[in-house]
């Protein structure tokens, strides 16, 4: 009989323990609903829907494994074989928010920003927009961090296009009786939707360049921070101004602000991740 000696990972730090496959739900187009020019919902289920991880928080989020269809690859994907054995056929990953969770047919909607035509619009966006009912997708997560509280007096959301998703759903979860105000910015007037909000929060949207939602946000009275709860979501550079404007100069409170970059100008989604460990990705700088 031969035995094993048992080593901590302390004593052989170049070992490596394995790491569980993270789960994914492979769901099939169901719908798609253009609600804007360059907005459109993504309807997606089946009975890969349990496999989500389904969570309350209004800024739920999965990610999209997209392979190159020259792969030949079908959902799901061993991620690890990939890895190891053929990187360059690793699928992509995206983030989108989750619109709408449906448990009783096992249905999420997904709203994806169409940046484009064809080649122009990115990985994500272009398989959305050519996707026809029986494409299967898969999925992970669903992670998630930010839920209106119904004690906070005031809300104040601020976000763009990649974030309104996200402010749609916690607009739609609030108490009738909520107050505040939101601030979305827009390249595009003709992307505007019609919001279902509490009638005591305002919506207040900024159309065209996008510095001019810094400046929104610089004029606004943030003289009692201690009332307030904070989203904000929006392009890495524009983040990094307001978080001055909300943090450093407002003094609102870390644990009452949900504030992070959505997506970062001239970045694709990986090198964008990628650069959250760099000094260009930090934030809080």
């Amino acid at each position: 009989m031969t035995t094993t000696e048992r080593t901590s990972s302390a004593d052989a730090p170049a070992q490596r323990r394995a790491r569980p496959a993270k789960k994914q739900a492979v769901l099939e187009v169901m719908g798609k609903t253009r609600l804007s020019p360059r907005l459109l919902r993504l309807t997606l289920g089946g009975e890969g829907y349990s496999a989500l991880n389904r969570n309350e928080h209004t800024d739920a989020y999965v990610k999209f494994l997209i392979a190159d269809p020259a792969s030949g690859l079908q959902p799901p994907y061993d991620m690890d074989a990939l890895r190891e054995e053929s990187p360059e056929l690793m699928p992509a990953r995206r983030t989108y928010t989750v619109r709408h969770w449906d448990d009783e047919n096992q249905k999420i909607d997904i709203d994806v920003v169409l940046h484009g035509e064809g080649a122009d619009n990115g990985v994500a966006a272009r398989w959305a927009d050519e996707a026809q009912p029986g494409d299967r997708l898969a999925l992970m997560g669903a992670g998630g961090g930010y839920t209106p509280q119904p004690e906070t007096r005031r809300h104040l959301l601020i976000g763009d296009h990649a974030a309104l998703p996200a402010i749609s759903a916690a607009l739609e979860s609030m108490d009738e009786d909520a107050a505040g105000l939101v601030v979305i910015h827009l390249d595009h007037e003709e992307d505007r939707l019609e919001l279902e909000h509490p009638r005591g929060v305002e919506l207040r949207w900024v159309i065209g360049a996008r510095e001019e939602l810094v400046e929104t946000v610089r004029g606004l009275d943030l003289s009692d921070p201690e009332e307030l709860q904070v989203f904000c979501h929006v392009e890495r550079g524009i983040t990094k101004q307001l978080r001055q404007v909300l943090v450093k100069d407002a003094g609102i409170p870390r644990p009452q602000i949900s504030i992070s970059a959505y997506w970062a100008l001239g970045r694709v989604e990986d090198q964008f991740q990628a650069e959250k460990r760099e000094a260009i990705g930090k934030i809080d700088e």
